[in-house]
């Protein structure tokens, strides 16, 4: 999540795109928290750059004041609210209650076609179920994000650090989206223990791209052929010696092609 506010280039396109989906979040608003992260908007300073969030402020029926940085020390968390009111806490639960649905709308046709495999009631029920259970985590995950800046940049923050213009930077500029990312990952918790593995070995390498470069040199080129070569060989091996460490479509289909050889 730190990665996808402030650089975004080093996730892969498709990532970007799904979060974006999932967050609903106005693109002005991150890229002014990527501008005050770089010093291209500071409060109390006139740099030219209210504009940004003053469109935000005429779209959601603001005080243009909110927009500007020079009067308003901090933005106000309206604008990071984007039309729910001022309540952090209402927020917080209608961004539950609509990440919910679109998480639920997606999970459920997706389990609901795997169990036709073999249809039944109880394998209704435990799609019925995985998709509740997903949609928990997708929507806990998403509300925490955002509640956690609150937390940071309006109810906490200000309390520990003061209001001043130089501390107000400092929040907006990296804590409140600490804050979020340190608060949204514990929703993986929801999940049951097979799938936090699956989200991890998902989400594990993605994660390890925002510190590595995503393309070597010619000369380095070594270094990705080898790590690619050493997790081959351990996924094969598991497959040949202990095939239940594989699971998934991947792992039935190199059981079936490795044992057929």
């Amino acid at each position: 999540m730190w990665a996808w506010v402030y650089s975004p280039d080093r996730l892969p396109r498709a990532y970007v795109k799904w979060i974006k989906s999932a967050a609903a979040v106005d693109e002005r608003l991150v890229i002014a928290l990527r501008r005050v992260r770089y010093g291209e908007i500071k409060y109390g300073v006139e740099t030219g750059q209210a504009h940004v969030l003053q469109g935000m402020c005429k779209d959601y029926n603001l005080p243009m004041d909110y927009g500007d940085p020079v009067k308003s020390i901090p933005f106000p968390c309206e604008i990071v609210h984007m039309g729910t009111g001022i309540s952090c806490e209402f927020h917080a639960v209608s961004r539950m209650f609509r990440s919910f649905m679109w998480a639920f709308s997606t999970y459920l046709p997706l389990n609901l076609a795997l169990s036709l495999r073999s249809p039944s009631i109880r394998s209704f029920l435990r799609a019925l179920k995985s998709s509740f259970r997903s949609s928990a985590f997708l929507g806990s995950f998403i509300t925490l994000f955002y509640y956690g800046i609150c937390l940071a940049r309006t109810r906490i923050g200000p309390r520990i650090f003061g209001r001043s213009a130089s501390k107000c930077q400092q929040m907006d500029g990296g804590t409140c989206i600490a804050s979020g990312c340190s608060l949204c990952g514990w929703s993986i918790l929801l999940e049951n223990g097979g799938r936090r593995q699956d989200i991890s070995l998902f989400v594990a390498p993605r994660a390890m791209a925002t510190l590595l470069p995503r393309r070597y040199l010619m000369e380095h080129q070594w270094r990705e052929t080898l790590a690619f070569a050493m997790s081959t060989a351990v996924v094969f091996t598991c497959v040949s010696e202990r095939p239940e460490r594989v699971r998934g479509v991947l792992g039935k289909v190199l059981h079936s092609v490795l044992a057929s050889r």
